[in-house]
């Protein structure tokens, strides 16, 4: 049986990353490329704020081309939505047969019921492979495969600014107060990857 052609929403951060790590262990599925929104006004990943060119970066070294859906600065989900189902017409075009995007999620329902809603409309499939995990072991396990990440943001309302550039590393884990995510999955910080063999 011919494995299930995989669209990988791809952020440039660490759960992206992992995620496309767990569908490559996979012989249901082949990922065949990579989908990232990008702010137009700013050419950076549209949550973590990740540079387009260190994005493009990423993709090379996983040897995975790189589709952009271009989003404004000021972006309501009908403008959102519009630009999603345009790249994943681009992305059924190029690759034929493709209907399935995966995502990096972990545990958010709110947002994984969206995903699966919007990609329903437009004929496509959903599927989180790390969805349900446990972060904080997930955290640990990311780390002792080789993992490399650093924090790019993070939300100072509810972690110190001080942890901004900070290796995801043990410390890090270590450090963080009582009620933050140990993968960041509360939005309270995000993660820039910059590195691992397992990515190739």
């Amino acid at each position: 049986m011919a494995a299930t052609r995989v669209l990988l929403a791809w952020s440039g951060g660490k759960d992206a990353a992992w995620a496309l790590h767990a569908l490559r262990q996979r012989d249901d599925v082949e990922v065949v490329g990579l989908l990232t929104t990008v702010t137009r006004e700013y050419a950076r990943a549209s949550m973590q704020g990740i540079r387009v060119d260190v994005l493009h970066a990423q993709a090379a070294a996983a040897g995975l081309p790189l589709l952009e859906a271009s989003i404004p600065a000021q972006c309501d989900n009908a403008t959102y939505d519009g630009a999603m189902t345009r790249a994943l017409a681009e992305a059924a075009a190029r690759w034929p047969g493709l209907r399935t995007a995966a995502f990096g999620d972990l545990f958010l329902a709110d947002i994984r019921a969206y995903r699966e809603q919007r990609l329903a409309a437009a004929g496509w499939e959903l599927l989180t492979p790390l969805f349900g995990s446990d972060t904080a072991a997930l955290a640990r396990r990311m780390q002792a495969d080789g993992l490399r990440a650093h924090l790019c943001c993070v939300d100072t309302q509810q972690l110190d600014a001080r942890f901004a550039g900070h290796a995801f590393d043990g410390a890090l884990l270590d450090a963080l107060p009582p009620g933050v995510d140990p993968c960041g999955e509360d939005g309270k910080r995000y993660l820039f990857l910059s590195g691992g063999d397992y990515v190739q």
